[in-house]
């Protein structure tokens, strides 16, 4: 609030902020809506209106369509479909969801006989489940932008002095743009959910969000790097034990389940991952393209962790030596951060797991466009590069797109230059500011 701002006794700045998630929120699913008249079976003009979506053709491709749970081994299920390759928290969501998607369209549960004999490529075009897609993605949409809602509550209340920083979530492009092509959004609200938690010297409590977003995306496990540094530096080692811990219990109860009814369908996630080599977003596309030389799946995981382990060493000297002990956002932007940049894969959504971290690490809105104008010329660059819109007149591979990823990259490289600054610099922290007095002006004689 303004020096001369008097304020509001209902329109309070977490109240504003919501609104304001809210309507950034709805504007992504307009930007969706060409896809969605058309259920997504239209293969071009997914590309051309940028309206991409995983959630409709996992709901046929993962048997969401026929209520299936997703860590079975019953035969049939598995002769028919794929397993589904994520964590168990979004697979349960994904489950879930398809229930109250053929609930709400046919007011009840419908019987599944018939389209279990049908041919799993024929069952996307069928009528009937075409509208059940649509209610998947609207039951789905609702249940996401209440996360983000979440999300922005927990951000406006980390620094009790800013709520305002959290208008930089509110209103993104990137929240906007990327929202409802996964389900990210499950484990970016619990990753601010224990930016919050640490906030209120809660550290069980973090440790419990940090194992439950483990469980649902692989990244808010390097969260508890950023605490052992905290720790260290304040010396508060029971802190980082009783949050490793609880995050370890939390991750177990989370998977047991999956791993109980079965284990071979829950290790799907690790060995496809593991199997994966160069994909979209990556570094390692742009290189195996620009030189025309194959890069094995082994090369890149042991490229890619070789490189993390280096990054997070750094983050751990940074941390260590830094004039004053580094906030936790900070940290824990540096550290995801770096994972991202060499990742095998980098989704256009995957700004989701950078954002509540960098709003809360760099709360300025010209560093913030910077890194989101990056994300942005990516996320329209993907998708005409996928549509074959970017390639060459004469045929060869689309440099056009390897601009993309690198622009991307280097917005993302910028904002780690100011945030390592910041560690370095206190007193260029925004969050700190008011703890510094500039210094009186020297006075000129003689």
């Amino acid at each position: 609030m303004g020096s001369r701002g008097a304020g509001h006794r209902w329109w309070t700045p977490v109240r504003v902020v919501l609104v304001v998630t809210a309507v950034c929120f709805a504007l992504g699913m307009v930007q969706k809506q060409a896809c969605f008249e058309e259920t997504w079976s239209n293969g071009q003009d997914r590309y051309v209106h940028m309206c991409y979506s995983d959630l409709p053709y996992l709901y046929t491709g993962r048997a969401m369509v026929e209520r299936a749970w997703p860590y079975t081994d019953d035969e049939q299920v598995r002769d028919r479909y794929e397993v589904m390759e994520y964590p168990v928290g979004i697979s349960y969501w994904a489950w879930g969801t398809a229930y109250l998607a053929q609930a709400a369209d046919h007011l009840g549960l419908p019987d599944l006989a018939e389209r279990a004999q049908q041919p799993v490529d024929t069952l996307f075009g069928d009528p009937e489940i075409q509208s059940e897609i649509r209610w998947y993605v609207v039951v789905n949409a609702l249940g996401l932008a209440a996360l983000a809602l979440l999300t922005a509550w927990f951000l406006a209340r980390t620094h009790r002095r800013r709520p305002w920083d959290a208008m930089m979530y509110a209103a993104s492009p990137a929240l906007a743009l990327t929202a409802l092509i996964n389900w990210d959004l499950l484990a970016v609200v619990l990753v601010a959910a224990a930016t919050w938690a640490w906030s209120r010297d809660k550290p069980v409590l973090t440790g419990v969000l940090i194992g439950l977003g483990t469980a649902t995306k692989l990244y808010p496990l390097f969260l508890l790097g950023a605490v052992l540094v905290v720790c260290l530096r304040r010396r508060r080692i029971r802190d980082f034990l009783l949050a490793t811990a609880a995050a370890v219990a939390a991750w177990v109860v989370i998977d047991l389940p999956a791993y109980l009814t079965g284990p071979e369908q829950w290790a799907v996630f690790w060995s496809f991952n593991s199997e994966r080599g160069p994909d979209l977003g990556s570094i390692w596309l742009v290189v195996q393209q620009a030189t025309d030389t194959a890069i094995s799946a082994h090369t890149v995981n042991i490229g890619s962790w070789l490189f993390f382990g280096a990054w997070c060493v750094g983050v751990l000297v940074l941390g260590l030596r830094a004039p004053e002990t580094p906030r936790l956002a900070q940290l824990g932007f540096l550290v995801v951060a770096g994972f991202l940049l060499v990742n095998k894969v980098y989704s256009p959504q995957y700004v989701l797991w950078l954002l509540p971290l960098a709003v809360l690490a760099r709360p300025r809105w010209r560093d913030q466009l910077v890194w989101q104008a990056g994300e942005v010329l990516y996320f329209v660059s993907v998708w005409w590069y996928l549509g074959d819109y970017l390639a060459p007149a004469g045929g060869g591979d689309a440099g056009v797109y390897w601009v993309a990823i690198l622009i991307r990259l280097a917005c993302e490289l910028y904002l780690v230059g100011i945030v390592v600054r910041d560690v370095l610099r206190p007193q260029h922290d925004p969050v700190r500011e008011d703890e510094y007095v500039a210094p009186p002006p020297r006075l000129v004689t003689g």
